[in-house]
Parts: structure tokens; sequence; C-alpha cells
């Protein structure tokens, strides 16, 4: 298994300084990650330093609460593609699901998976803040608006990915479509669990000590 593959290397933090962001890139490049995770500020950057690598740039979208509106994040979607995006992990209507509006749901999906014109799109479920039901619902909506990924959590709300909500995600959406497990995903022995549950991308700011061998500390992403 080639874990660093499954690695989004996350740094999303409000205060995030270029410092940290040009550590997380050259730790990404050091250990081959998937990609880097960033917020869309820092996107041209990366993109620019990781120009010669295999190293993708990912992005989040309507982050971290999901309440914009879906013209906002269609937008965001291309602009953060404009400047060198090559996914984009957008959060849900999160009060919609709440709702049962799932029509509100997956318009605001199809929406930037429109707006991401082939770039791969993640979705943001928050599943921390759902219900099994909910879940299941949210998972649909990914799939009928043309997502390539359902993604469990921000890693800023009340909890992180757990192995049974990966199971259910990965049960809901069938064998093709990509399951990311974000939030707590801190040692190579959560990893194993994630992936055997059925994740095939694990968002972490905890990616070098997967690799090592090492536990991270508790409060990382």
């Amino acid at each position: 298994m080639n874990l660093n593959k499954y690695i989004d290397h996350t740094v999303l933090k409000a205060d995030t300084t270029k410092e940290t962001v040009q550590k997380i890139i050259d730790e990404a490049i050091e250990y081959d990650f998937m990609s880097v995770c960033l917020n869309p500020t820092w996107v041209a950057y990366a993109a620019e330093k990781l120009a010669n690598t295999d190293v993708k740039v990912c992005t989040v979208i309507g982050f971290p609460l999901g309440a914009n509106t879906s013209v906002v994040k269609a937008f965001e979607a291309s602009e953060a593609i404009k400047n060198g995006a090559d996914e984009v992990d957008m959060v849900i209507n999160i009060g919609a699901a709440k709702a049962g509006d799932w029509d509100l749901v997956t318009s605001d999906i199809a929406a930037v998976v429109a707006a991401a014109k082939g770039v791969t799109t993640k979705v943001i479920i928050e599943t921390a803040l759902l219900t099994d039901d909910e879940k299941v619902n949210a998972c649909q909506a990914a799939v009928k608006a043309g997502a390539d990924f359902v993604k469990t959590s921000t890693g800023f709300s009340t909890a992180g990915a757990t192995a049974t909500d990966i199971a259910l995600m990965r049960q809901t959406v069938g064998p093709d479509m990509g399951v990311k497990a974000s939030g707590g995903v801190r040692s190579i022995a959560d990893a194993e669990v994630m992936i055997a549950a059925g994740a095939t991308r694990l968002g972490t700011s905890n990616g070098v000590d997967i690799m090592k061998g090492n536990i991270a500390d508790v409060g990382g992403y």
C-alpha cells in the first residue's frame, strides 16, 4: 500500500502563515503526498511551488460552515481552479440537510460541480452534525449532483471521521466513487482502519507523523 498517495496533507487553520504553507508544501514533496489541502488564498502560491511535481493542489469551498449561497460557492470554485487548484472540497448546505431540503442540497453541490468543469470535486457532508439517515441522503445528493468524492468532515466541527461513517458512506455511494476520511486521522493505525472501512483518501495535518509511524498529538486536523 502506498499510504502516502492516500493523503491530502492539510493546513486550514485561520492563523496559517506563508512559512507554514511552505513547510506543508516541502513535506508534501518529500513524502510525495497526493495533495496539499489549503485555504483558497494559498492556491496560487502552492500551484507555483508544486508545478514540477505530481503533488496536487486541493482547496476548500464554502468552508467551514457551508452556509454561503450556491452562486458564491460556484464562483469560489471557479476562481480557485483559475488560480491552479486541481481539486476542490466543498461543504454542503448543512442547514438545508437538517431541514430535509434535499433538492437545495443537491442543487448547491451541482453548482460547484458545474463550475469545476471536470476538476475533482469532493463533497464535505459534516457527518458529526447529521443522523445516519441524513448522511445517506447527503451522499445520495452528491452522487446525483455528479461529484467525485464524499468526505466526512471539515475538521472544525464537533468531531471528525469514524470508521462506521466511512463504511456507511461507502455502502451508500457504491464501489466507484471516492470516499475521504478527514478529522482525527493521527496514526498509521487510524489510516489503516479508515482505508479498510472504504476510504480512498485521507485528509490530515498529520501526514508526516503517519509516514514516520508516530502518533500525532490530539488537536490536529
